[in-house]
């Protein structure tokens, strides 16, 4: 179902979180709340904040040292678990240097809106964490690197190791989501309000969407160049 406000969101996201985390404890998962002009700080604090309450040690990564900075302001209780990409790549290899060996579970890494500068730090630091990692509204692609061999590599290397515990996306005329362990819900926008209209096993491509909306008739010349402006669209997000 899709949730009427931020707050249910945050809930939605939380419950499909914990029980991907249930099924996979060390996966790599991914978070998205797609809402246009999103002040991403303080939703991901109560994320952090519930992780931790539903008793995971967290730590609140972001990409660099200034949002860390700004993030430890707003919430001086988390402080002590928030930090930066690169001081947490120092963190890595001081235990590494150590020898040090962390008991119990591992905490798990909640990384805030990483882009696509960021990719090389943050592939680095996923790598050195044997515990979980939480991944909430990244985009680590972009249209420059949309198509060639760097982008091929990265599709079957790395951001392959990624599923989406919950992914919430508002579209024109229409609404993606996910809720792990369920299906891609996809929702179209009538005059009083959005209906299901369509499910999928795997995340449908833009193609996919249109298709489910038109009620499976050919898209025509206006359909496939909504098609390629939903392909751009989505690298850019």
């Amino acid at each position: 179902m899709l949730p009427g406000d931020l707050k249910t969101a945050e809930s939605q996201a939380l419950e499909a979180l914990l029980a991907a985390l249930v099924a996979e404890p060390a996966g790599r998962w991914t978070v998205d709340w797609r809402f246009e002009g999103l002040r991403l700080l303080a939703p991901a604090l109560r994320l952090g904040q519930a992780l931790q309450q539903a008793g995971h040690g967290v730590r609140l990564l972001f990409p660099d040292a200034g949002a860390g900075a700004l993030a430890r302001r707003d919430a001086p209780e988390l402080a002590g678990c928030i930090g930066d990409f690169r001081s947490e790549l120092r963190r890595q290899g001081e235990a590494t240097e150590a020898g040090a060996e962390a008991a119990g579970r591992p905490e798990l890494l909640l990384a805030v809106a990483p882009g696509q500068p960021d990719y090389d730090d943050f592939e680095r630091l996923c790598a050195g964490h044997r515990g979980a990692v939480v991944l909430l509204n990244g985009t680590l692609e972009d249209a420059a690197v949309g198509i060639g061999s760097v982008a091929r590599e990265r599709r079957r290397g790395f951001l392959a190791q990624w599923q989406a515990a919950y992914h919430l996306k508002p579209l024109e005329g229409s609404a993606l989501r996910r809720s792990f362990p369920g299906e891609w819900e996809l929702y179209r926008q009538d005059p009083d309000g959005f209906r299901l209209a369509a499910r999928f096993e795997q995340k449908p491509d833009a193609e996919a969407q249109l298709q489910a909306l038109a009620g499976g008739e050919a898209l025509g010349v206006g359909g496939n160049l909504k098609v390629l402006d939903a392909f751009i669209e989505g690298l850019r997000s």
